[in-house]
């Protein structure tokens, strides 16, 4: 039986094409994606389209367009045996990764895709992306299992698990880099899967479960050299906060400095988590290794292990949606919930 497919559209540059007297760029209508990318019909899939109107340019993406997007995959989940998510590239991981924690017990591949270049463009990065995002979206195995049951991100010929990615060129048709989890499948001559390092149910059959519950309540600071008490300061009295990511140098270090430590002690004491993710796109965090990430460690300064601050952020959401009691949410977010972090 051939694969059935739900493309869905939510913006970005791979959906446009130029029109021909104007030269503008306006959206084409994915109801006819066959007749645009012609090639998809050698495949002999069932696509059908989902699209956003009006579409979503990926700066103005927020949680409440997440909840919706993982409404319709729940919605329709029994209907297709895959999902390719076209999406604009500036906040796709994100998006990815918020999916990847919103969806439990996934079993059928959601794959992120998008271009550099619009579709209808001589030179477009998008036909490809697309053609191979549905091809990964519809394999299955000998058994009739997906070949990749996880929330992804296809680009430029290589398939990396969605929470493990960030955007790192704006220029390059290879816009994303999973620096710290090795790519799930590459698009050759043949399409190869690195099936030991896909995610699969340790029991096939269960049902899809859907949590929508999110607390955006976090922030992000940036540890930075000559940082002023006032800044730290500004981000700490955010009304309602629950969390903070503070990005560090190198494997979790920050400075010494008596009341930087003395505040972020302070705001643990409060109840607020305060979790650590390094500033270098490769490598991790280890506070046990020099003086000072051992005095974050002891003042209750969480790990993020290797995370990306894209899985950090939306895990935190996740997690604080899910738990108001401070035990819970510190043992969550201390596990790997989605293969969004390495830990022993």
């Amino acid at each position: 039986m051939n694969s059935s497919i739900l493309l869905i559209y939510t913006g970005g540059t791979i959906g446009m094409k130029q029109d021909q007297e104007t030269l503008a760029l306006t959206p084409f209508n994915f109801d006819q994606i066959e007749a645009e990318v012609p090639e998809l019909k050698k495949f002999g899939y069932s696509i059908d389209s989902h699209s956003f109107v009006p579409p979503i340019d990926s700066s103005e993406i927020s949680s409440s367009f997440w909840v919706e997007l993982a409404g319709i995959i729940a919605a329709n989940y029994e209907k297709y045996d895959g999902f390719v998510i076209l999406h604009g590239t500036d906040t796709m991981s994100y998006s990815a990764s918020a999916l990847s924690f919103m969806l439990g017990n996934l079993e059928k591949p959601v794959i992120f895709t998008g271009s550099q270049l619009p579709i209808g463009m001589l030179r477009t990065d998008g036909k490809e992306n697309l053609i191979s995002s549905i091809e990964i979206a519809a394999a299955k195995d000998s058994q009739g299992r997906a070949m990749v049951p996880e929330v992804c991100v296809y680009f430029e010929s290589k398939l990396y698990r969605g929470n493990r990615t960030t955007k790192d060129n704006a220029e390059n048709f290879r816009a994303f880099r999973s620096p710290n989890y090795p790519h799930l499948a590459e698009a050759g001559i043949h399409m190869k899967y690195n099936k030991n390092f896909i995610s699969y149910p340790s029991i096939w059959g269960k049902k899809l479960v859907l949590n929508t519950k999110l607390d955006t309540n976090v922030a992000i600071l940036k540890i930075f050299p000559g940082i002023s008490p006032f800044v730290v300061e500004s981000f700490l009295n955010i009304k309602g906060l629950r969390a903070l990511i503070i990005e560090t140098y190198g494997s979790g270090n920050a400075p010494t400095l008596e009341w930087l430590i003395s505040m972020l002690t302070d705001t643990i004491k409060k109840g607020t988590i305060v979790l650590n993710v390094s500033q270098c796109p490769a490598g991790s965090v280890n506070m046990e290794t020099y003086s000072t990430g051992i005095l974050l460690k002891k003042i209750g300064v969480l790990s993020g292990f290797d995370s990306t601050t894209e899985a950090a952020l939306t895990k935190l959401f996740f997690v604080l949606g899910n738990n108001t009691e401070y035990l819970n949410v510190t043992n969550n977010v201390l596990k790997n919930l989605r293969g969004e972090i390495s830990i022993d």
